[in-house]
């Protein structure tokens, strides 16, 4: 049986933790960023993790993390 393919967009995108979690970035950073305040921005910059429902699916995507 052949390898499996990761999915190059879900490989830039997250990460998985040793523990098998998936890292992921925050979004609302690029722009209409005058409006937000400057603690808002700075919890947008810290990474988080995957929500439970999601993580099966996005393990499927990057098969070997």
């Amino acid at each position: 049986m052949p390898k499996m393919k990761t999915h190059r967009g879900a490989a830039k995108r997250f990460k998985l933790t040793a523990s098998g979690e998936v890292k992921r970035h925050k979004g609302f950073t690029s722009h209409l960023l005058t409006s937000k305040s400057a603690k808002r921005m700075r919890n947008l910059r810290q990474g988080t993790l995957v929500a439970k429902c999601d993580r099966d699916n996005i393990k499927k995507l990057i098969p070997y993390g």
